[in-house]
């Protein structure tokens, strides 16, 4: 895999975001290296993921640039159906599953952090919903999430504003479970000796309660999002919100 570094020890995966020139943001061929190596994961026998960024942030998102590779409606779904499988994987599969943030963790990178059961921050971390920013919404199960964390009048809020949160404001709206003191590494490491000396097949039924009876209304929400991003990547909107990415302005938006 050229995007995506695997390894197991003993009962554990770690799976690492490696396009650390890009800040791990993500592109088609990203995504589905991504959605196989989570595949691999699930076949495991392991009881507990982690999974982490390489260099200066988890996830910057979508790479921009993958805007003009899903121009296609086949490729577009193709795109979709592997963030899907991903988000989808990481909710379902019977381990305990840990992301590891720090730095950028925006966008479908902050959805794919979400989808896990447990989030530790750096206390650089920081997370937003930006889709706003080029007149898109949240994907990824991320309206799902976001719901599930902060209730839907936060989460439409979180969505409308586009807002950075640095770690400590995550972890007082819940968005993540724990601000790490000291080296993330370390304290991920600490967190993962002691849930191994847990009942985790318990940990795991309990998980998996929660989830299966969830899972429809999962797959709702991200049947929802793959047809109104779609539909508002054709909007003026969006063309306009691009522009003022790459020109670094200020959007001008015209609701059209």
């Amino acid at each position: 895999m050229n995007y995506i570094e695997l390894e197991q020890k003993d009962n554990v995966y770690h799976l690492r975001l490696a396009r650390e020139e890009r800040y791990n943001a993500l592109h088609a061929e990203m995504l589905a290296e991504l959605a196989v190596a989570l595949e691999e994961v699930e076949k495991s026998d392991v009881q507990l993921v982690v999974i982490s960024g390489k260099g200066n942030g988890f996830c910057a998102g979508g790479d921009v640039a993958m805007m003009e590779e899903v121009s296609d409606k086949q490729t577009y779904d193709k795109v979709m159906s592997d963030i899907e499988t991903i988000v989808t994987k990481l909710y379902l599969m019977p381990k305990i599953t840990i992301a590891a943030i720090h730095g950028p963790t925006v966008g479908l990178g902050l959805s794919i952090a979400l989808a896990a059961d447990y989030i530790v921050a750096d206390p650089n971390a920081l997370v937003s919903m930006n889709f706003i920013g080029i007149g898109l919404i949240p994907d990824g199960g991320g309206h799902f999430w976001l719901k599930e964390r902060l209730g839907t009048h936060l989460a439409k809020k979180f969505a409308w504003e586009g807002e950075d949160f640095h770690a400590k404001r995550a972890f007082d709206f819940n968005l993540v479970d724990q601000v790490a003191e000291g080296n993330l590494e370390d304290v991920v490491d600490d967190l993962v000796e002691d849930w191994l000396k847990r009942p985790l097949k318990s940990m795991i039924a309990t998980k998996e309660i929660y989830h299966q009876y969830q899972v429809e209304k999962l797959k709702h929400y991200l049947e929802k999002e793959r047809k109104a991003q779609w539909e508002l990547r054709h909007s003026k909107d969006h063309e306009e919100g691009v522009r003022a990415f790459l020109e670094k302005r200020k959007p001008k938006f015209t609701g059209e």
